[in-house]
């Protein structure tokens, strides 16, 4: 059942993916992310008020522990990673950007097993292995192809190339944003599985984080005072593709929430992140390879896809 969870929600996630990447030509990524976010509050809710009125609730009575935990996860996921994702797409570009998120099931499983004593068979051990070194070789990019989304990104917004390899370096290259996005994401992660362990509501769960999420980056965005009238001026066609992202994305959150309470946090994460088997080759039939797919992405493909296998059977 949780295997299924998981799965579900990369399907949702990766059809969320290639959604954006339509969405993004006619719309600005800051303004459709708001609207995606709100819609994923409100549609949460919707669910939860479905659920209510036509199955069972489960368990409603009041638990505070389970009510804060879904909170911070919302706090750290929903809010601050994406913050710090975005801020490394700003950065390095969305290529490399994304490559840097291979390390989110790392930091998930580590955390997972301090600090919710999540113990791994050999067996899952050697898969989460095999499908992070698959998404390695997808997320790898040549460095002839990182040269021409540099010149590119360039064009787009102010660059700053890797600065000396010291401190300053470090932290004004955009690595240390990147890593603290995946650290973000995974800390969201296992206090999700810890908020489901105590209150099993993946539904009302989704909601709460979602909102807090949509808050504070209502609060700290940058051009919250044109919001309306940014909306007054959008591509409907832009506005509405948000729109079908947000109730993706809150979808898929919820399912991989509720995989959850049946198998270990590290492994519905990593399920949940092998989006690139599926991306990838429907990338590459839509937009005529323009992630330039290679025999080295290919392999990354079947190494997720025999990881995935082994743990689902």
């Amino acid at each position: 059942m949780g295997e299924m969870l998981a799965l579900l929600s990369m399907v949702l996630f990766s059809a969320n993916i290639i959604l954006t990447k339509v969405a993004i030509a006619r719309l600005n990524l800051n303004l459709g992310f708001l609207i995606s976010v709100a819609v994923n509050v409100l549609f949460a809710f919707f669910l939860f008020f479905i659920q209510i009125l036509f199955f069972e609730a489960g368990d409603l009575t009041w638990h505070a522990k389970g009510f804060f935990l879904f909170l911070l996860a919302g706090f750290f996921g929903t809010y601050l990673g994406r913050w710090f994702f975005f801020e490394t797409i700003a950065k390095l570009g969305p290529t490399r950007a994304s490559a840097f998120q291979v390390t989110n099931p790392i930091f998930t499983t580590i955390i997972a097993w301090l600090f919710l004593k999540e113990q791994l068979s050999s067996r899952d051990l050697s898969s989460i292995l095999l499908i992070l070194f698959g998404l390695f070789l997808v997320s790898y990019i040549p460095q002839r192809s990182k040269k021409g989304e540099l010149a590119q990104k360039r064009k787009m917004i102010y660059f700053h190339p890797f600065p000396e390899l010291t401190l300053k370096g470090f932290v004004q290259s955009g690595i240390l944003v990147a890593l603290l996005s995946s650290f973000s994401y995974a800390i969201g992660n296992v206090i999700r599985g810890a908020a489901i362990i105590n209150w099993d509501q993946p539904i009302l769960g989704g909601a709460l984080g979602a909102l807090l999420g949509f808050v504070l980056h209502a609060a700290t965005s940058k051009s919250k005072s044109h919001i309306w009238r940014q909306l007054k001026e959008a591509d409907t066609t832009g506005v509405w593709l948000y729109v079908i992202s947000g109730i993706i994305t809150i979808s898929a959150q919820i399912s991989v929430i509720a995989s959850m309470r049946y198998i270990p946090v590290s492994v519905a994460n990593l399920i949940t992140l092998s989006t690139p088997i599926l991306v990838t080759p429907v990338s590459y039939f839509l937009f005529k390879n323009q992630e330039g797919i290679t025999y080295q992405t290919i392999i990354g493909i079947g190494l997720v896809l025999s990881g995935l296998v082994f743990i689902i059977l």
